[in-house]
């Protein structure tokens, strides 16, 4: 496996930039660094039929979300709500905004892009409360905006992917809205790192260890924490009764070996998962689409599934 020739460009730009690591920051400066960076590389210019930005309730207050109409929408479409990635710490609806129009535009799709609260000024457990809410409230106001309320599925990248599957699974548990599908783009499923893939791609590859760590110690309160399904879905009891799941994984990531790990328990006991793997990737490479050709790829092959979802 080598690495593709634009993930090393985007790398080799990084570097020659000389910009510090976002773990070398304080939360506050990574915050601001990570908004300017994320959208030098990502999908550049693209057109929307029209977003509305939104505050709606939670249990800890408001949660910001951002609902995408795409061009030409003329009919009541299905629904993606969409959790961005960043470590529970870094990101927002804007740095994933080109992302989510480019998805709204290819379904066609209302896009519902949530502005979870993030650590370390809200630790865990509140951007698992705050994504919860965002689906109950997408499943009981969306046909408001046009959008079918049977036809509604969860997706996310990174920490995005994480909150994906664990607002999933709380879905089953408490028996409210079951997402239809759920997209999950290199997940994070164990805070534990313990998994091969942590110790050989722990160096180089923008998703470093010292990073995670440095994202950890911002989101979780303790290393009880940890332990908990709720921030390592991968320790859930049981993974069966689960929406059919899209898991899609990147060959330079750290994060590969605990997805796959993920995809395989589900499909151990009972629920369906589709895993592929994107060798030459690095983690983070779907919101690179200005500079990665593999990033659009991997939306359409995202989109292409819950086509076929939404279709049963």
């Amino acid at each position: 496996m080598t690495l593709d020739p634009q993930a090393k460009w985007v790398l080799d730009i990084a570097e020659e930039k000389g910009l510090p690591s976002l773990d070398e920051l304080t939360p506050e400066e990574a915050k601001t660094a990570y908004e300017e960076r994320a959208l030098t590389l990502t999908y550049k210019n693209v057109d929307i039929g029209k977003t509305i930005d939104l505050d709606i309730p939670g249990p800890l207050g408001e949660v910001p979300i951002r609902i995408y109409h795409p061009v030409g929408m003329t009919e009541s479409l299905p629904v993606l709500v969409y959790y961005h990635g960043g470590g529970w710490v870094v990101g927002s609806r804007n740095t994933h905004d080109g992302l989510c129009r480019l998805i709204a535009n290819s379904g066609p799709f209302i896009v519902v892009s949530v502005d979870y609260r993030m650590g370390p000024e809200h630790p865990f457990p509140a951007a698992v409360v705050d994504s919860v809410a965002a689906l109950n409230w997408t499943a009981d106001h969306i046909g408001e905006y046009n959008g079918d309320a049977d036809k509604i599925a969860v997706g996310g990248d990174s920490a995005g992917g994480n909150l994906s599957a664990v607002v999933s699974l709380i879905a089953r548990d408490e028996k409210s809205y079951l997402p239809k599908f759920q997209w999950l783009i290199y997940p994070a499923t164990q805070m534990e790192m313990s998994h091969p893939s942590h110790e050989k791609y722990a160096e180089g590859y923008f998703l470093t260890r010292p990073l995670m760590e440095y994202f950890q110690g911002h989101y979780l309160k303790n290393k009880e924490d940890k332990r908990d399904w709720r921030a390592s879905p991968l320790l859930a009891p049981s993974l069966s009764g689960l929406p059919p799941a899209l898991i899609q994984t990147a060959g330079f990531d750290p994060l590969q070996d605990e997805a796959i790990a993920y995809a395989n328990r589900m499909n151990d006991e009972g629920s369906q998962a589709t895993h592929t793997h994107y060798e030459g990737m690095v983690h983070g490479f779907i919101n690179l689409g200005g500079a990665i050709d593999k990033a659009t790829d991997c939306v359409n092959e995202g989109v292409a599934a819950l086509r076929e979802a939404f279709s049963k």
